[in-house]
């Protein structure tokens, strides 16, 4: 067996150390193809409160008639803004509407508040409207805490919609619905119905308030 010199030694051993860790190099490793996973799962309630149907800028405006309930006219309609809408910048649109059912003649209406071209988050502009809402409902004499906003079908505009009953009020029977999209966020005020129907008239009245 040869003997090797000092240098010839010293050489063989960094030689060998470098094939060692280039064998251990992770970025070595990396450039191998990766092995295909398993796709993540969205969370159970992406599937309704969210769309791509949301994307793009919305537009609302005031309708004479939504999903077949009429806008209240003249002395007896909504004369000013019941609800803080928030801050309100260049560009912005806000809707203040009551709408009549089907036959309605007195009592209680349906009482929407909307704005367009939202700067900022549009579900905390919602939540801003919703908190508005219960004040108007509970006439500020909040005793307790709503139920849990629960996530419906937003309808064609996609975004998410999700309602909330009002156990507290003196009408125990109140829904609140909110919209939001990409630029619009919307709340409405249901008297007397449960969240699910609330749901599935709010979905269909931006159909006509939504553009």
């Amino acid at each position: 067996m040869p003997i090797l010199g000092p240098r010839t030694l010293l050489a063989t051993t960094a030689l060998a150390t470098t094939l060692t860790l280039t064998a251990c190099d992770p970025a070595a490793e990396a450039e191998a193809p990766p092995a295909a996973s398993a796709p993540v799962s969205a969370p159970a309630r992406s599937a309704v409160s969210t769309s791509p149907a949301g994307s793009g800028k919305h537009t609302l405006a005031e309708a004479a008639t939504a999903d077949g309930l009429t806008k209240a006219t003249g002395a007896s309609a909504v004369s000013d803004v019941p609800v803080d809408p928030g801050e309100m910048r260049d560009g912005m649109h806000l809707v203040v509407a009551d709408y009549n059912r089907a036959g309605q003649t007195s009592g209680r209406r349906i009482l929407f508040v909307g704005v367009d071209s939202v700067p900022e988050d549009t579900n905390k502009r919602r939540e801003h409207l919703w908190r508005g809402l219960i004040d108007y409902a509970l006439q500020n004499g909040s005793t307790g805490t709503p139920t849990t906003a629960k996530p419906y079908q937003p309808g064609p505009f996609g975004g998410s919609l999700e309602c909330l009953s009002l156990p507290e009020s003196a009408n125990a029977t109140d829904v609140i619905c909110g919209w939001s999209d990409t630029t619009t966020a919307a709340a409405a005020l249901f008297p007397r119905t449960t969240p699910a129907d609330a749901a599935r008239l709010f979905a269909a009245m931006r159909a006509d308030l939504e553009h």
